[in-house]
């Protein structure tokens, strides 16, 4: 980086060897910088180019302000210039500067974008995609907190090069090609693993024991599938109308034993009785011996005999007994 400025140092005391007068004659005046200002330096910059000039370091510069005194650091990244380095700068460009402490220094960082680790993943499949991997498949890095620091407006110029990838592990190891400025690229080597995804329904929201689950009450997510459950409910016509046993949190794969249908006949409720034939229609009042949903079929102590028959559930208190079942209703 302080290459450049030495050969700026070198360049301008040759101009000034060259203009030496001898000592008879008046001295040259120093040349004062047009603007009268104190110039002090400055603490923090940021810059967004690969070069840094004088009016990133000091104040009221002047017609100096534009010359270039060392390279910036890579985006993203910053340098640190002590208070010698920038004393020996003011001196060679005749800035009426000097530091009252050792302790002063200027950090210069450099400006950037950024490629966050998930947009780095979405490039690197959509090259893996051309090597014959599994669009349904989700990706997991060896370096989990990769960045990538490019110049401003520059993200999409990132590229995958010296892609290598078996499909029998599903590993793979590619060479990430990103801008560093001033025309230069910077390579990154990355390495990961492939893992089989199947989209399963979770819930949106939290869902308490005895609500029923409605459609809208559903997303769909990706999960792992070496990370399924064998009794985890994948389509939602089998989680739909069903109604959790106890609450469920959502973004959660939801389990068959963990939802039921509605309970329509809770245990100890009353209920009506129902026989129905083509001849007749005959009710009986009863008492549920057993909580059941729609389609269960229960036990129920008939009141008027006092005896257990089994019927099925058909509505919110209602069972349906069979023909056989006759007898005992009386």
């Amino acid at each position: 980086m302080r290459n450049l400025f030495f050969i700026t140092i070198t360049v301008a005391a040759l101009i000034g060897l060259a203009g030496t007068t001898p000592v008879s004659a008046k001295a040259p005046e120093r040349k004062v910088l047009a603007s009268a200002k104190k110039i002090t330096v400055r603490t923090n910059v940021e810059v967004n180019r690969h070069l840094i000039k004088l009016h990133d370091l000091f104040t009221n510069t002047g017609d100096k302000a534009e010359i270039e005194v060392a390279y910036a650091p890579e985006p993203g990244k910053r340098a640190v210039f002590d208070a010698r380095w920038l004393y020996r700068v003011a001196r060679a460009y005749q800035l009426p500067w000097r530091p009252l402490s050792n302790r002063i220094r200027t950090i210069v960082t450099r400006q950037s974008d950024v490629i966050e680790r998930r947009e780095v993943e979405e490039i690197l499949l959509g090259a893996l995609l051309g090597k014959g991997a599994d669009p349904n498949s989700e990706m997991e890095l060896s370096n989990r907190t990769l960045r990538l620091h490019v110049p401003g407006g520059a993200l999409g110029d990132v590229d995958v090069q010296e892609i290598n990838y078996s499909d029998r592990t599903r590993r793979f190891s590619a060479m990430i090609a990103s801008p560093a400025g001033n025309g230069t690229i910077k390579l990154t080597r990355v390495r990961g693993r492939l893992f089989t995804t199947r989209e399963v329904p979770v819930l949106n929201r939290r869902v308490l024991a005895g609500e029923v689950i409605k459609n809208e009450d559903l997303k769909w997510i990706k999960v792992r599938a070496s990370r399924l459950q064998s009794n985890v409910i994948m389509s939602e016509t089998d989680i739909v109308g069903r109604t959790p046993r106890r609450g469920l949190r959502a973004g959660y794969p939801i389990l068959t034993s963990t939802v039921q249908r509605p309970i329509l006949v809770p245990k100890g409720s009353l209920v009506t009785v129902v026989l129905r034939t083509p001849q007749m229609l005959l009710t009986a009042q009863g008492k549920a011996l057993e909580s059941g949903a729609e389609g269960d079929v229960v036990k129920i102590n008939n009141s008027q005999s006092d005896t257990v028959i089994e019927a099925e559930v058909i509505a919110a208190g209602r069972v349906a007994v069979r023909s056989s079942t006759l007898l005992a209703m009386n």
